[in-house]
């Protein structure tokens, strides 16, 4: 098999792809022909697992270790990796974490955690592959994971929702300061996905009932990568500042009823 060289491939760095929607996107990716960057927090072995995956689809893979809480430093993470493989075409901001502590009860410093891994550390990652596209030229593609609360709120989810929402305007300001570099800016607002950060993960999602949910079940994180692999496409070349949802239409059930409601009978009038 022969392995492409840095001058003749594209490069996508995917934060946080040690496992869920971060690994089915470097998979996805490497399928779709690019090298990966691979970041992860805690789980290395996750990691390699899906550095592995990458290289049977014959392409590269890098992995390297990246904290968000230890910032502004961590950022820099998107260099190395860039270093190593050549180039950064594509950045996906997918590393993320989350509450689930009543307002009144946050403390500072899990406020200050959230905010710093789901907004700040991807407006710092964002500027580093960002001042690499332009230096190398041709432009390039940055996709943002957020969430359904991007867009409406959950109760128990302050940080959470604070720093998707913010993400999310974020995004929007990227693409207008960005585009005239030739670099798509995106968000990608997923529903509830099978993955380890709600508690699933190597489920038949189709084994899952969901009430709540018009699809009635909860989504695949494949489902997500492919999202993600179409605005990291050329075929997305007129797409920016866009956020896509990918819930299952979740939210035009509304943000708490859709992942919680217990039976069916919304659908009768």
């Amino acid at each position: 098999m022969t392995v492409p060289t840095p001058s003749t491939n594209r490069v996508a760095v995917v934060t946080g792809a040690d496992s869920g929607i971060g690994r089915a996107t470097a998979v996805r990716l490497a399928e779709a022909g690019l090298d990966i960057g691979i970041t992860w927090h805690s789980d290395r072995e996750g990691a390699e697992r899906t550095a592995r995956e990458v290289r049977g689809h014959g392409r590269r893979a890098a992995v390297a270790r990246m904290d968000l809480t230890r910032l502004p430093d961590a950022a820099s993470v998107v260099d190395d990796l860039a270093g190593e493989l050549g180039r950064i075409d594509v950045l996906v901001n997918n590393a993320g974490t989350g509450t689930s502590t009543p307002f009144l009860d946050l403390k500072h410093e899990d406020v200050t955690r959230v905010l710093d891994v789901d907004l700040v550390g991807p407006f710092l990652c964002g500027q580093h592959a960002a001042r690499r596209m332009i230096g190398q030229g041709g432009g390039g593609r940055i996709v943002n994971v957020t969430s359904v609360h991007e867009h409406q709120p959950r109760v128990g989810a302050a940080p959470y929702c604070a720093a998707k929402g913010g993400l999310g305007l974020l995004t929007q300001v990227m693409a207008l300061e960005l585009a005239e570099h030739g670099i798509t800016v995106n968000s990608v607002a997923p529903g509830e996905i099978a993955t380890p950060m709600t508690g699933q993960e190597d489920t038949d999602v189709h084994d899952e009932r969901r009430p709540g949910i018009p699809l009635g079940r909860p989504g695949d994180a494949r489902e997500i990568a492919a999202v993600i692999a179409f605005l990291a496409s050329p075929d997305a070349s007129y797409v920016t500042g866009a956020s896509y949802v990918a819930d299952g239409g979740m939210l035009r059930m509304g943000p708490q009823a859709g992942s919680h409601l217990g039976s069916d009978e919304w659908r009768r009038p």
